[in-house]
């Protein structure tokens, strides 16, 4: 009784960029919608929208959003900065404990 009305999550998977790029084709070329390509494919549609808002970024077709580049560095960006902070944090307790020391 205690399954009853909920949804089954359905476990992560990753697809290859090769893969990608072909549901998103199949999508753009408009024989078919979003829905009826992620029904095919076994994939959710939220994944699918996804894909095709990415790719639509990248070309150039849509400018409301990062392209992968433009994500790509800026994941490299901010571990950089948590990296720096770290080193920031940990000179300022050395700082501190030899500054005791000298006293």
């Amino acid at each position: 009784m205690e399954n009853v009305g909920k949804k089954r999550s359905r476990p992560r998977r990753s697809f290859t960029a090769q893969f990608k790029a072909e549901i998103v084709e199949l999508c753009q070329r408009g024989d078919r919608t979003i829905r009826q390509v992620s029904q095919d494919f076994d994939l959710t549609e939220t994944a699918v929208r996804e894909w095709v808002k990415q790719a639509e970024l990248d070309s150039g077709a849509r400018t409301d959003g990062l392209t992968s580049d433009e994500r790509d560095e800026l994941a490299r960006l901010r571990r950089e900065n948590r990296r720096l902070r770290e080193d920031v944090d940990i000179l300022k307790r050395a700082t501190a404990f030899f500054a005791k020391e000298t006293r």
